[in-house]
């Protein structure tokens, strides 16, 4: 049998550098079903990895789309049903103090949602979302949501940061906005695939590690004489790359064999994005030892790259992260 062709062609990475253009990769992405654990999870996150290689910020608009298009996917929707809300999608599942959303049923069993939800990422540009909230019994559920202005209104004049600069982010008042409820409640975080997609958000940060690997590589290569201190960074590099790209191929085989479920499967996603996380931290260090001030302050593709990393990859929380891993692994062998 012939190879499945790429999910992601060179013509598509080619053609990623707006928003828009990213949203347009993302549909045609998820019309193919690409959700994880659906036995081309490696080629899924390859994908995610290639585009973000070639933009972070493409890569961040994708990833949004994929993984809502997969949950509505995994809670029984078709694509005509999930087009039939929203083209493009993003998902809204952070809380913060102050900034609460509260869903409420009629009685003729229509949903609703008002308040405020933090941190949502090109709230102003995709046509809807899924977005968390505790029902009228308090649980908490997921629901989807068209973004229509008449009762979404998103506020992205705050967003200050000079990475993923593309990609704002900012709190979204709802108001009386028409809810569809999607799986039962506390269906969409008790779900293997709530912590798989934290997987695919790795691979994106892995993309963008490669890009700044070859940025360094590329440089020794140029110099007449590269000496051991740009090949030790150059081979620095490499071992945490590949450590990287281990763990993910290992996590993307076990997903589609089945092995990625509840505790264990929390364990893998853990110990995956800590590794990931890791690499390129070890990445953006390398890389600026190595090349010093001068692509930070000439060349926007790489000083824009580098601002991004940092920024994406701070959606691992580091060491509070590496001690709920801790945790799992103490809990004992059911979690191995």
């Amino acid at each position: 049998m012939a190879p499945a062709p790429p999910l992601v062609s060179a013509a598509a990475v080619a053609d990623v550098s707006t928003v828009d253009t990213a949203l347009d990769t993302a549909r045609r992405l998820a019309a193919e079903d690409t959700r994880a654990g659906t036995g081309r999870t490696a080629e899924l996150w390859s994908a995610l990895a290639t585009l973000a290689a070639r933009d972070l910020e493409a890569a961040r608009a994708v990833e949004p789309h994929l993984d809502a298009v997969g949950i509505l996917r995994d809670a029984g929707w078709d694509l005509d049903r999930i087009e039939g809300i929203g083209r493009t999608w993003g998902v809204y599942a952070s809380e913060a103090p102050g900034a609460t959303v509260a869903a409420s049923r009629s009685a003729d069993g229509s949903w609703t949602l008002d308040g405020v939800k933090p941190w949502c990422s090109l709230a102003g540009t995709v046509d809807a979302a899924l977005i968390t909230a505790p029902d009228n019994d308090g649980e908490r559920r997921l629901f989807a949501v068209r973004l229509d202005p008449d009762h979404a209104l998103a506020d992205h004049s705050g967003w200050r940061a000079r990475g993923l600069a593309g990609i704002p982010s900012g709190p979204l008042t709802l108001t009386d906005a028409p809810a569809e409820p999607v799986g039962e409640p506390g269906w969409y975080l008790r779900r293997d695939g709530f912590r798989w997609g934290g997987i695919g958000v790795a691979a994106c940060w892995f993309g963008g590690a490669v890009a700044l690997g070859r940025s360094v590589a590329d440089a020794a290569r140029r110099h007449p004489d590269p000496g051991a201190i740009r090949e030790m960074q150059v081979g620095a590099v490499d071992e945490a790359l590949e450590s990287a790209r281990a763990v993910l191929l290992d996590a993307a085989r076990q997903v589609d064999a089945g092995r990625a479920v509840g505790e264990r499967g929390a364990l893998i996603a853990a110990r995956a994005r800590g590794v990931v996380a890791r690499a390129v931290d070890e990445v953006l260090l390398r890389a600026g030892h190595a090349l010093g001030p001068a692509p930070l302050a000439l060349d926007d593709e790489h000083s824009r790259r580098v601002a991004d990393l940092q920024l994406y990859v701070r959606q691992h929380h580091a060491e509070n992260d590496q001690a709920s891993l801790g945790r799992r692994i103490l809990r004992g062998p059911e979690a191995r």
